[in-house]
């Protein structure tokens, strides 16, 4: 299956392999999770990038690669229908900003912390979550803690509010921050793409929905 066709299919498989192989090799988990003073200290940047191919757990791992699955195909073809052939790059870009983008709270605020560490795909998922619901802002979207459909604007801005509220009340081990950055970066960046689903709500989803 050709990179051009299926990004999301290719992180998916490359994510669950590392992770998968990580939960039993602690060497590998440690060499790419984040950890923002050993960033700092040794330059290992790429840690911005790899800490979005290992998780904490399987659940943690499942979760994540579930919201890709289910939201990277149809963020996939809008993207197609806004850049042409150049898609898979945006798409590519969007996951890996909202990995990046994600991180720079906890980079800033533990860069003098040693022994703080962050694992998993959280804030690029986000982002492709929250690129899908810019553009295809009234499709129904449901969760296993969500019992019902909800339009996609409403759940985003339930998203939005429960990881800010979460991340400022903080003693849970869980970065909310990358939720709510990488969502942020989401939003953001397909709005550069598409400048008109700010001003014109709805406007790519109706050839895409029925």
């Amino acid at each position: 299956m050709s990179l051009s066709l299926e990004p999301t299919t290719i992180i998916l498989v490359i994510t669950v392999l590392i992770s998968w192989s990580a939960f039993s090799n602690a060497r590998l988990f440690e060499m790419l999770l984040f950890d923002p003073y050993r960033i700092r200290t040794g330059n290992e940047w790429y840690r911005f990038v790899t800490h979005a191919v290992v998780h904490s757990d399987v659940p943690h791992l499942v979760v994540n690669m579930f919201v890709l699955f289910a939201f990277g195909q149809n963020v996939q073809l809008l993207y197609g229908a806004l850049v042409g052939p150049t898609a898979v790059w945006a798409f590519i870009a969007l996951y890996l900003g909202g990995a990046i983008i994600s991180s720079l709270p906890s980079m800033f605020k533990h860069m003098a912390t040693p022994g703080y560490r962050a694992v998993g795909a959280s804030g690029a998922v986000s982002a492709v979550l929250f690129a899908q619901i810019l553009l295809l802002p009234t499709a129904p979207v449901r969760f296993l803690f969500v019992p019902i459909d909800l339009p996609s604007w409403v759940f985003g801005a339930l998203y939005l509010f429960y990881s800010w509220y979460m991340d400022k009340r903080g003693g849970d081990n869980v970065a909310h921050d990358a939720h709510l950055h990488g969502a942020l970066f989401g939003l953001a960046f397909t709005a550069f793409l598409a400048p008109q689903a700010l001003f014109q709500f709805g406007h790519f989803q109706f050839p895409y929905l029925p």
